[in-house]
């Protein structure tokens, strides 16, 4: 599986992470098919198939990542 850079992986959360702050989930058409298309392209980019997972994988692949638990990431 090919694998995002962590720059990709940084900014791509920063994005989501800032459209859902601003609830965007509840904003116009053009807003909420953003977030769908940075939520996808997450999932893709961390081989998940939901934001949530997609989220914590990008995190463990961020440099200085440290996971306490390895059974979180075998889901």
């Amino acid at each position: 599986m090919l694998l995002a850079h962590p720059a990709v992986l940084t900014d791509l959360m920063e994005q989501y992470e800032t459209l859902r702050t601003l609830h965007a989930d509840e904003g116009d058409e053009a807003v909420r098919r953003r977030m769908a298309d940075i939520a996808y392209t997450l999932c893709v980019a961390t081989g998940t198939s939901d934001i949530d997972a997609a989220l914590v994988v990008a995190r463990y692949r961020l440099p200085g990542a440290r996971v306490e638990d390895d059974s979180l990431l075998s889901a």
